[in-house]
């Protein structure tokens, strides 16, 4: 049967600043043909899946979802995206409701469903695993790095004065291991910590125990413009997260001209290729040595800047909107 795009309904209540809500944002900037859901009770909503499932009743369209939802009957005429698993994988993400929610509808969808897509092969490998699948029924269309990480003044010269550590206050991004790593290096003292996003009580209470608050600093909410600049000042990013399905900040850093350190797990090894520094992130002695090794040595530093815009190069919005256009319109 012959599918037009405006067949396709493109569920556009995920539309924000920053994760799925960019993702699905650039992908309907080049797809805003598709009819647009955005309006009805949020995605992340108990009651979506009942939203989704009338609506598509009454709609005779085709559902595609950027994010983590899905209806529960109609999928022949359904595509998903699962970008991972960690709200499965990782205890402290997960809860009993989700857990029920990703069996009861996720593993289901991914059984029925016309199409899954994910960002990246780490993903694919383990949704396919997890939902008893063949992996030939997931497409992998990756990620892309917004222009305001591309239109860079690289003849600009900025004072390298802090080390950036793009985050969420979440532990898998492993940030009592970054400030042990970072208190036990023996790089300059005038070089600082700036993680994004607001402090909370247990990182206050450690840097005090620490005597480090004032070399560690918070953003506060950030615009992608603000986190550009944070980018380019940085030294480097240091991004040894225990698990990222994809890993978007190693490709912006890596646009903005910044070296970057991420982790040798998950998605990051793919994401980030010969373009970084790879560290057991487990080991606080591998982050520090990775520390110290990027601060003081300048040809490496230029060796991955260098390398760093040709692999963030390889990811692009236009490329994952096409992949999923292609897989959307017969």
């Amino acid at each position: 049967m012959k599918r037009n795009a405006d067949n396709v309904i493109f569920d556009g209540r995920w539309f924000g600043e920053h994760g799925i809500g960019r993702f699905a944002t650039e992908v309907y900037l080049r797809n805003n043909d598709f009819k647009l859901i955005d309006k009805g009770v949020k995605p992340t909503s108990p009651l979506d899946v009942l939203f989704i499932t009338l609506y598509l009743l009454f709609n005779k369209g085709f559902y595609f979802s950027p994010g983590y939802n899905a209806p529960y009957f109609f999928l022949k005429r359904a595509a998903i995206t699962i970008h991972d698993l960690n709200h499965i994988d990782i205890d402290c993400n997960s809860s009993f409701l989700k857990r029920l929610y990703y069996t009861a509808v996720m593993k289901r969808a991914c059984h029925k469903a016309y199409k899954i897509f994910t960002v990246s092969d780490f993903s694919k490998k383990r949704i396919a695993q997890w939902a008893g699948i063949d992996e030939s029924k997931i497409v992998v269309v990756g990620n892309g790095v917004s222009s305001e990480f591309t239109n860079i003044n690289t003849n600009t010269t900025i004072s390298k004065n802090h080390i950036l550590v793009v985050s969420n206050r979440k532990e898998h991004k492993n940030e009592l291991r970054i400030i042990d790593a970072f208190e036990n290096s023996t790089i300059p003292k005038d070089i600082d910590l700036v993680f994004t996003g607001d402090i909370n009580d247990k990182l206050k209470a450690l840097l005090v125990e620490k005597n480090l608050q004032k070399r560690v600093r918070f953003t506060g909410r950030v615009t992608n413009e603000e986190l550009a600049e944070l980018y380019k000042g940085a030294v480097f990013l240091l991004f040894p997260s225990l698990y990222e399905g994809f890993g978007l900040p190693v490709i912006e850093a890596m646009s903005c001209g910044t070296p970057v350190i991420t982790s040798n797990s998950t998605s990051l090894p793919e994401v980030a290729g010969d373009a970084a520094l790879l560290v057991n992130p487990e080991k606080v002695s591998d982050i520090t040595n990775a520390i110290d090794t990027l601060y003081f040595d300048q040809d490496l530093q230029r060796i991955l800047i260098d390398k760093g815009y040709i692999q963030a190069k390889k990811f692009t919005w236009e490329k994952t909107s096409n992949i999923i256009r292609e897989n959307l319109i017969l």
